[in-house]
């Protein structure tokens, strides 16, 4: 396997060198020898192949901020981290002048819970020790190429092997998950992006993961204009102001997304996330073997499957329009569901509690298999459908709840992202729901599954938006493990300290 040694060609003594004889020093954090080791005679090689260019320059062109040695950029390129929860994840994302974006690389590997029967911290932590590192080296090699005739400095990456040297483009900046999340795994990915940034002399730029979920139906757009030939400017879409309907394993919210960091959140959970909810109530219904068959603990996706095994399925599924808050629908079996905050009869919409709630959901679960154990799988499948309709029919009807409202009577979309909008049920219950209560002019926009879970891709995306916007973050920043995006609590995405901007 070919060997490689990444190393950034460093400006020699003679332009701008406070040392006036020798290569300046190197700083390279030792955990990440195994992705970026020094070959001092290469660099000495590659001061000499850049000579001619920067001998030109004086020493005071050289120590200020002109745009001679400042060139600023017709596009931007960075290579993000994402380690919040049990998924290791790295990615390149470039976004071009015209406003579409390529991914060149976007990978992660997911810690291997099976065992644990969900995510355990310390086996997430340990696993992103262990691959985060090998990903960062391959996704090095997928940068866009530079050309010898326009390397500089500042802009080259230099790999070097046993076969000779590449030239890559370098990131104009490291993205990296600052939070919210497990604070452990976070402290993996930031002190790893931290250690990018200074051998390659880059600013770094910690976002919010949430922000980032909201923002990914932009990265999409954005990508498929990449895809298109011609040349012409696009504009980001959705544009602000939307909703966006979070919903993972760790966070249930309604958010009205008026600016890149003002984010309202209309509602959230008062117990579980919604995904959390699933997952538990999965490993309750479903058969022990489909557990065992399992390949992740994803078990809200495996329900997914098992309560629907044909693909093509158009779900046997009437709205109510009698009521916002759905009433239980009887089965065949000695059980029915309730649904959250139930309520017989029509109220005012106004009357109704906003916030999301399912502990209740995932009580009503135990009590049932509890008293039938051995329950056959015609009767769990069915018990499937009915947890995840009941479950997001409460979504829904937070939705079209705060619709009323005044100042979001003309809001036209509605993002829906997070590890669960990956599930085609929830796209169904959704759009009958939004239909028959008056909504069918509500667009929604829900990402490709690969970019619903958590993956680097957003998060460069994210960087890319901020970074647009002047911000920057300093290298002593420190993960946060919770994290609000809302501006009326605690300051919102720019109340934690470390934040600066250079209006560019």
């Amino acid at each position: 396997m070919e060997s490689l040694a990444v190393a950034e060609a460093t400006p020699p003594a003679f332009c701008g060198s406070r040392s006036g004889s020798a290569l300046p020093e190197l700083i390279f954090p030792s955990s990440l020898y195994s992705i970026l080791k020094i070959d001092l005679q290469y660099h000495l090689k590659i001061g000499l192949y850049f000579m001619k260019s920067l001998c030109p320059l004086s020493r005071s062109v050289c120590n200020t901020k002109s745009l001679l040695c400042r060139t600023r950029k017709r596009s931007l390129l960075t290579l993000a981290i994402e380690t919040s929860c049990d998924d290791t994840s790295v990615s390149i994302v470039e976004k071009h002048e015209n406003n579409s974006a390529t991914l060149h690389f976007n990978s992660k590997v997911t810690s291997d819970n099976r065992s644990f029967g969900g995510v355990w911290p310390i086996a997430a932590h340990e696993s992103h020790q262990k691959n985060l590192a090998q990903l960062v080296k391959e996704a090095i090699r997928t940068l866009p190429r530079q050309e010898s005739t326009d390397a500089s400095f500042e802009n080259t990456i230099a790999v070097a092997s046993h076969h000779g040297s590449k030239l890559y483009k370098k990131p104009d900046f490291i993205t990296v998950t600052r939070g919210p999340g497990m604070r452990a795994n976070l402290i993996t990915g930031i002190d790893t992006a931290k250690g990018l940034a200074v051998a390659w002399q880059i600013p770094l730029l910690g976002v919010n993961h949430m922000q980032a979920h909201a923002l990914t139906p932009r990265m999409v757009s954005a990508l498929e204009a990449g895809t298109k030939t011609e040349n012409e400017n696009y504009e980001n879409d959705p544009a602000y102001p939307f909703l966006s309907l979070l919903v993972s394993g760790g966070h249930t919210m309604l958010v009205h997304s008026r600016q890149l960091c003002d984010h309202e959140i209309l509602a959230s959970t008062s117990d579980l996330a919604v995904g959390d909810m699933v997952d538990k109530t999965a490993r309750d219904i479903l058969p022990a073997s489909v557990i065992v068959s399992a390949s992740d603990v994803m078990y809200g996706r495996v329900m997914e499957e098992f309560a629907f095994p044909n693909p093509n399925s158009t779900y046997d599924y009437e709205p109510s329009q009698k009521s916002i808050a759905q009433i239980p629908r009887p089965t065949k079996y000695e059980w029915t569901l309730t649904p959250p905050y139930m309520s017989t009869g029509h109220r005012p919409l106004k009357s109704y509690n906003p916030d999301f709630s399912f502990s209740g959901v995932g009580s009503q679960i135990k009590r049932i298999m509890n008293r039938n154990p051995e329950m056959d799988v015609a009767e769990r499948r069915l018990l499937a459908q009915e947890t995840m309709r009941i479950t997001f029919e409460h979504l829904a009807s937070r939705v079209i709840l705060n619709l009323e409202r005044p100042d979001l009577k003309e809001t036209r979309t509605l993002v829906v992202s997070g590890g669960v909008a990956a599930n085609q049920y929830l796209k169904h219950i959704l759009r009958s729901l939004l239909d028959v209560w008056g909504h069918k002019n509500m667009r929604l926009l829900f990402p490709p599954p690969r970019f619903c879970t958590d993956n680097a891709a957003m998060i460069g995306w994210t960087g890319i938006e901020m970074w647009e916007a002047g911000w920057r973050s300093d290298l002593d920043i420190l993960a946060a493990k919770k994290w609000p995006i809302d501006p009326r609590a605690e300051g919102g995405i720019l109340g934690l300290d470390g934040w600066k901007n250079e209006i560019i």
